[in-house]
C-alpha cells in the first residue's frame, strides 16, 4: 500500500491538504483541495462502506436517515497509532480541534441528526470535519454525503418527497466541486438500472471523476444463475455503462455485518477483528466468483474486488492529484493573502478615518457614487449580471403584481417584446411600459346590457322624458373608472416594484468597483430608507395626478375629445334616420342586415364620416324636395321623438344609439388615458429619480450630519466591530502563510527532484546528440537545429519518459561496446563547447539567436496590451471617473478659504450696479419714448373722431 511506506515529505502534504481542505470550507474559495466524494441511496451501504476503508467503525449503519450533514474524514496512516485517535473540528473556530474518542464523536454526530431532524430544513451542506490518525487508516479525505432519498408517489408521502429534494440538492451543491472524485455506490446486480449514476451524470455526464462501486457483493453472487451472467457483471459491456470512467471498470466491494463493542449484540471485540472480517470477506468473495465462473480470476479482475484493491486505488489516485495540484495551490494561496492584505489594510484605513470631516466627506463622496450607479442602471449597462439582478417578465409578474384585465386574464407573455429575458433598470422599466399599453389598448368595452341602459335613463329635473346622449354617457364613463383605475394602481405598484430594484443592484455596482461603505451600515439603512421614501413618495404623487386625469375624463364628457369633429355626430345621426326611414317603408330591409349596417356605419365613423354624411343628408333633402310633404316629416319626427323621448320601451334602434354611443366614449376615454398616464409616469415618476432624487438626498444629509453624526455612522460600534474584523482577519492571514510556506517547500521538494531528472535527461539527450554528430551518417545543421529546439522546448511535458528511454539506451550502448573514457570524452567535448569556450559555435548562435527573438516578441507583445489599457484607464477613465470629485473637492476648499476670491465679490458688485443704473436709464428713455408716442397716438385718435361728422354730411 502506497500509505504504508510514505515518507515523511508525502505526511507533510496530506497534513497541507487537510488544514487546506478546512480553510476552503470557511472561507469558500476555490482551492483544488482534491478529497473522495461517496454518494449513494440510504440502502446502498454507504456508510459501512466508509467504516471498510477507515478500518474502524464510529457511526450508526442501517436503514432511515443516519447522516444529515456530510462527514470529512481526514485520514493519516500511522503506524505507531494502535487505536484510532480524532479530533474533531470546531464548527465555530476551524483553526481549534478537540480530541475525542469514538464514542464521543459518534454521541455528536447523534445530537446533530435529532437537532436537524426537529428543524424545518432537515440537512445541513455544512460539514462535520474529523481528522484521524490510525495502523489501518489509507491517506485519504473522504466526505460521507447523507444518502440520496426514492420516495413513494402520492400525497401521503410529501414529507418524504421533499426530504428527497433537500437531499438530493445538498449532494449536487458537493459535486458540483471538480476537484472532487465522486464514489457513486450501486446496489444493483443490473447495470442498466442506473439509480445513483442519474443523480451523478447530471453533474458529471461523461464519469470523468467517477469510480462507480458495486456494493454488497456477497448478497448478489448467489442471484446469478449462469457463469455468463457473472461474466457480463464483472466486466459491463461498454454501451451499458455512459461515459469514461475512473479506473475503466467497476469496483466491487462487501462489508461484514455486525458492530465492534462489548455488549451481548456486538459481533467483533475490536476493531482489529472487525479489520480481518473485511479482509477474509474479500478472500471468500473472490472464492466465490472463482466457483461461479468456473476458472481462476485474471490479475485484471482480482485488481476490482474488495475493500483493499478500492482503498489503494483511490490512495493511489489522490496521491497524483495531490501531486499535480500543488504548483496551482500557491498562486490561490498567493491570491486569498492579498486579499486578505487588502482587507486589512482597508479596515486599519478606516479606523483612522473616524473622525467627522472624513467621516461627512466620505458621505458625500458615497452619496455621488450612488446617484452615478443609479443613473448608469437606468441608462443602460451590463456590469451587473443578469443572471443574479435579471428578472423575466414571469419573474417580474410574480414579485412585482401583474397586469389583470376584467376578464381576469393576464396579457400573454409571448405577444410582450423581450419577455424571457432577464432584464433590470431603464429596460425592465420599459418592458413593463410597453406590457401596459399592449394591454391598455387592447382593452375593450365591458358588455352592455338593456338593464344597464334602463336604469341610466332616470329622470331629469325638469322632465321625464329619455335622453340617450346622458344614458350614454352615464354608462361610458362608468364603465371606464371601473375599467382603467385597476391598471393604474398596477402600473404605479409595478414601477415602483422596479425602481426600488435599483437600490440592491446599485450597491452591487459600488461593492464591484471597491467604492462601498462597508461597516457603516446605519449610514446605508438611511440612504436606502431616504431613497425608498423618495420612490414611494413620488409614486403617489404620480397616481394622484393620473387619477385626476381619469376624473376628469369620467366627470364630464368632452364630445370633441370623442368625436373629433361634429361630422361623426351628424353622420350618425343621419345613419339613424335612413335606418329609422327605411323600417317604415314598403320595402323594408331584414332586421338583422338593418343592425349590421347601423353598426358598421358607427365603426367606421372616424374615417369616412364627412363624405356619407353629406351623401345621406342632400339624399335626405332631395327626397323632400323631390315629393315628400311637410305632413310626412313631420310624422316620421314624431315617430323618432316617440320611439326615442317618450317611450320608455327600449327599441332596437334606440339600443343601437345607446351602445354606439358609449362605445365611441369608451374608446376616447381609453386613448387618452393611456397617452396621459404613460406621460405622466415618465414625467413624474422616472424623471425625479434624475432631477429631484440627488438634492433630495443630499438635504437629508446634511440634515443628519448637523443633529447627530455620531448616530449616523454610529461610531462607537463602527469602531468596535473594525477591531473584530482586524483580529480575525490577521489569524486568517497567519493561517494562509502557514499554508503558504507548506506548499511552497512541498513545491521546492518537488522542483528539486524535477530538475534532477530533467539535468539527468539534458546530459543524457546532450550525449546522444554528440555521437550521432561524430558517426558517419550525421544529420544536416538546420536539421540539427530543429530538433534541437523542438527537444528544448518540449522538455517540461515529456521529461520523464524521453530521459528513460535515452538512459537506457545509452546504458546498453555502455554495455554493448562503449568504454568509459569515450562517455566521459563526449562530456568533456559538451562543457568545452558550452561553458569554457568563448569561441561562438553556430549551434550556441542559433540557440542565443532563438531565444533573443523569444524574449523580445514577448516584450513587445506586452508593451502594446500595457500601453493601450493603461492610456485607456489611466488617462482617459479619470476625466469620467475622478474629474467630478476632484472639481468638487478643490470647489469645496476654495469656499472655506476665501469665497470673495472665488467669485471676486467686490467687483462683481460694482458691475452689477452700473449695469442697474444703464437699465434704469434706458427705462426712463423708453419710458419718456412711450409717453411721447402715447399723447401721438390720443391726438390722432381725437382728430379721427372729429373727421366722422364732417365725412358724413358730405
Amino acid at each position: 500500500m502506497a500509505g504504508r511506506t510514505a515518507l515523511p515529505e508525502q505526511w507533510t502534504l496530506y497534513e497541507a491538504y487537510n488544514e487546506l481542505h478546512g480553510l476552503a470550507q470557511e472561507l469558500n474559495t476555490p482551492f483544488d483541495a482534491p478529497a473522495v466524494l461517496v454518494v449513494g441511496h440510504q440502502t446502498d451501504g454507504k456508510s459501512a462502506l466508509v467504516e471498510a476503508l477507515m478500518g474502524f467503525q464510529f457511526n450508526h449503519v442501517g436503514g432511515g436517515t443516519k447522516t444529515r450533514r456530510p462527514i470529512t474524514l481526514h485520514m493519516k496512516y500511522d503506524p505507531q497509532c494502535e487505536v484510532p485517535v480524532c479530533h474533531l473540528v470546531s464548527d465555530d473556530d476551524p483553526t481549534l480541534a478537540q480530541e475525542k474518542s469514538l464514542h464521543e464523536i459518534q454521541a455528536y454526530i447523534e445530537s446533530e441528526n435529532m437537532r436537524l431532524e426537529r428543524e424545518t430544513c432537515q440537512f445541513s451542506a455544512k460539514e462535520i470535519i474529523i481528522r484521524v490518525e490510525y495502523k489501518f487508516c489509507p491517506n485519504l479525505t473522504i466526505i460521507d454525503t447523507p444518502g440520496l432519498i426514492a420516495p413513494a408517489p402520492g400525497r401521503k408521502n410529501q414529507a418524504l418527497q421533499s426530504q428527497a429534494r433537500a437531499v438530493e440538492s445538498l449532494v449536487r451543491a458537493k459535486m458540483q466541486h471538480k476537484e472532487f472524485i465522486i464514489l457513486c455506490l450501486e446496489d444493483c446486480s443490473d447495470w442498466s438500472n442506473a439509480t445513483t449514476r442519474r443523480v451523478v451524470m447530471q453533474i458529471d455526464p461523461e464519469l470523468s471523476r467517477t469510480v462507480i462501486v458495486s456494493t454488497k457483493l456477497d448478497t448478489k453472487i448467489p442471484q446469478f444463475a449462469r457463469s455468463s451472467d457473472v461474466e457480463v457483471f464483472l466486466s459491463p459491456p461498454s454501451n451499458t455503462l455512459d461515459g469514461c470512467i475512473l479506473g475503466d471498470s467497476p469496483f466491487f466491494t462487501s462489508v461484514p455485518s455486525g458492530r465492534v463493542g462489548l455488549s451481548h449484540d456486538s459481533v467483533y471485540k475490536s476493531n482489529d477483528e472487525f479489520k480481518q472480517a473485511v479482509n477474509l470477506r474479500e478472500v471468500e468473495d473472490v472464492a466465490s466468483l472463482e466457483e461461479k465462473l468456473g476458472r481462476p480470476l485474471s490479475k485484471q479482475e482480482r485488481s476490482r474486488i474488495g475493500v483493499s484493491k478500492l482503498r489503494s486505488f483511490l490512495e493511489e489516485l489522490l496521491q497524483k492529484r495531490y501531486m499535480d495540484s500543488v504548483p496551482l495551490i500557491i498562486p490561490l494561496l498567493e491570491k486569498e493573502s492579498r486579499l486578505a492584505t487588502r482587507k486589512l489594510n482597508e479596515i486599519i484605513k478606516e479606523l483612522s478615518n473616524l473622525d467627522e470631516v472624513k467621516l461627512k466627506e466620505k458621505g458625500r463622496e458615497f452619496h455621488d457614487l450612488f446617484l452615478t450607479k443609479l443613473s448608469l442602471l437606468l441608462k443602460g449597462t451590463v456590469v451587473a449580471p443578469p443572471d443574479k439582478f435579471g428578472e423575466t417578465l414571469q419573474d417580474e409578474r410574480t414579485n412585482g403584481g401583474a397586469f389583470v384585465g376584467t376578464d381576469g386574464l393576464q396579457f400573454p407573455q409571448k405577444l410582450i417584446p423581450n419577455a424571457g429575458m432577464r432584464l433590470y433598470g431603464g429596460a425592465q422599466y420599459h418592458r413593463a411600459m410597453a406590457e401596459f399599453r399592449f394591454l391598455v389598448g387592447g382593452t375593450k368595452c365591458p358588455q352592455i346590457t338593456r338593464e344597464e341602459i334602463v336604469n341610466a335613463c332616470g329622470v331629469e329635473d325638469i322632465h321625464d322624458g329619455t335622453n340617450y346622449s346622458r344614458t350614454a354617457c352615464v354608462i361610458a364613463v362608468a364603465k371606464a373608472r371601473d375599467t382603467f383605475e385597476p391598471f393604474l394602481h398596477q402600473l404605479g405598484h409595478r414601477l415602483l416594484y422596479i425602481l426600488k430594484r435599483l437600490l440592491p443592484i446599485s450597491v452591487y455596482l459600488l461593492q464591484k468597483d471597491g467604492e462601498y461603505l462597508s461597516g457603516h451600515e446605519v449610514f446605508l439603512r438611511r440612504v436606502a430608507s431616504a431613497f425608498n421614501n423618495f420612490a414611494e413618495s413620488t409614486e403617489r404623487a404620480c397616481h394622484e395626478k393620473c387619477m385626476e386625469d381619469l376624473v376628469s375624463t369620467t366627470r364630464y364628457v368632452t364630445w370633441s375629445l370623442h368625436n373629433k369633429n361634429r361630422a361623426g355626430l351628424r353622420h350618425f345621426l343621419d345613419s339613424f334616420g335612413g335606418t329609422e326611414q327605411s323600417s317604415t317603408g314598403g320595402n323594408s330591409a331584414p332586421a338583422g342586415l338593418s343592425q349590421e349596417s347601423s353598426l358598421g356605419s358607427i365603426a367606421n365613423e372616424k374615417h369616412e364620416s364627412k363624405p356619407k354624411a353629406e351623401v345621406k343628408l342632400s339624399h335626405v333633402a332631395s327626397g323632400i324636395d323631390s315629393g315628400s310633404s311637410i305632413q310626412a316629416t313631420e310624422t316620421r319626427l314624431a315617430d323618432l321623438l316617440d320611439n326615442t323621448l317618450w317611450n320608455r320601451r327600449l327599441a332596437p334602434s334606440s339600443e343601437r344609439i345607446v351602445y354606439a354611443l358609449v362605445q365611441q366614449i369608451f374608446h376616447g376615454i381609453r386613448e387618452y388615458f393611456l397617452a396621459s398616464a404613460e406621460l405622466k409616469f415618465n414625467c413624474f415618476l422616472l424623471m425625479p429619480v434624475i432631477d429631484k432624487l440627488p438634492a433630495l438626498l443630499r438635504q437629508d444629509l446634511e440634515s443628519a450630519f448637523e443633529d447627530d453624526l455620531d448616530n449616523v455612522f454610529d461610531i462607537t460600534n463602527l469602531r468596535h466591530s473594525l477591531g473584530q474584523q482586524k483580529r480575525e482577519i490577521e489569524i486568517e492571514l497567519k493561517r494562509i502563510k502557514r499554508l503558504k510556506d507548506k506548499f511552497r517547500l512541498i513545491h521546492e521538494q518537488l522542483n528539486l527532484y524535477q530538475n534532477r531528472a530533467g539535468l539527468r535527461h539534458f546530459l543524457d539527450s546532450f550525449g546522444g546528440t554528440e555521437q550521432s554528430s561524430t558517426g558517419g551518417n550525421s544529420a544536416p545543421a538546420g536539421l540539427s537545429q530543429e530538433s534541437s529546439l523542438g527537444s528544448i522546448a518540449n522538455e517540461k511535458h515529456e521529461s520523464k519518459p524521453k530521459a528513460e528511454v535515452k538512459l537506457s539506451h545509452v546504458a546498453s550502448g555502455i554495455d554493448s561496446g562503449s568504454s568509459i573514457q569515450a562517455t566521459e570524452t563526449r562530456l568533456a567535448d559538451l562543457l568545452d563547447n558550452t561553458l569554457w569556450n568563448r569561441r561562438l559555435a553556430p549551434s550556441s548562435e542559433r540557440i542565443v539567436y532563438a531565444l533573443v527573438q523569444q524574449i523580445f516578441h514577448g516584450i513587445r507583445e506586452y508593451f502594446l496590451a500595457s500601453a493601450e489599457l493603461k492610456f485607456n484607464c489611466f488617462l482617459l477613465m479619470p476625466v469620467i471617473d475622478k474629474l467630478p470629485a476632484l472639481l468638487r473637492q478643490d470647489l469645496e476648499s476654495a469656499f472655506e478659504d476665501d469665497l470673495d476670491n472665488v467669485f471676486d465679490i467686490t467687483n462683481l458688485r460694482h458691475s452689477l450696479g452700473q449695469q442697474k443704473r444703464e437699465i434704469e436709464i434706458e427705462l426712463k428713455r423708453i419710458k419718456r419714448l412711450k409717453d411721447k408716442f402715447r399723447l401721438i397716438h390720443e391726438q390722432l385718435n381725437l382728430y379721427q373722431v372729429k373727421a366722422i361728422p364732417a365725412t358724413a354730411k358730405e
